[in-house]
């Protein structure tokens, strides 16, 4: 399979983010809705925001997709109305481009829920930078942090992790996946 992006590819995965930047800007009311509840209940929600890169990479599958699918979702949640305003274009690139280590640390050639599982962290660990620099975190006791970060990993690995790895493998069951993806070798030797 060739590696570089063709124009398909491009714009299936800005459909796809385009999607999820709609699915972001209505998670924004079940986050606040959650946040009086307090204990960082609203940090296990958080990772529904990096699950445009993970799903979009195991759809196609290519290098790049997962920065391109952040980016173009947060850009489609900011030009809907996002209550962070440009600070989710910032967040966005960072969230992808740590998403897309994970996938270039693996060669684009795993897609398992183990790199789901690690490309979501890898999200969250790029989300809690743009926090740190935002001073949003930084006079967080540190069994307050400690709740925070535990809060946020496993959000970040159920929905950016799991949901999108299993949301993308029903897809491949129904076949919708060939329609982007051709056929590989191994396709054709499952045949027999």
């Amino acid at each position: 399979m060739k590696k570089e992006l063709k124009l398909t590819d491009i714009l299936v995965t800005i459909v796809i983010a385009i999607a999820f930047g709609i699915v972001y800007i209505l998670w924004g009311t079940v986050y606040y809705a959650v946040q009086p509840l307090g204990l960082h209940l609203d940090q296990l929600l958080y990772g529904m925001w990096f699950i445009a890169g993970t799903f979009a990479y195991f759809i196609i599958r290519k290098p790049g997709v997962a920065l391109l699918a952040e980016i173009a979702a947060a850009s489609g949640e900011f030009l809907l109305g996002s209550p962070w305003g440009l600070t989710v274009l910032l967040s966005g690139v960072v969230q992808g481009l740590f998403a897309e280590l994970v996938f270039m640390a693996f060669r684009y050639k795993r897609f398992d829920l183990k790199v789901a599982a690690l490309a979501a962290s890898a999200s969250c660990v790029g989300s809690l930078v743009v926090d740190a620099l935002n001073g949003q975190i930084a006079e967080l006791a540190a069994w307050n942090l400690a709740l925070y970060l535990l809060a946020r990993f496993a959000g970040s690995i159920f929905f950016a992790g799991v949901l999108a790895y299993y949301l993308a493998e029903v897809l491949e069951d129904t076949g919708v996946t060939n329609l982007v993806r051709p056929l590989s070798t191994e396709d054709f030797t499952d045949m027999d």
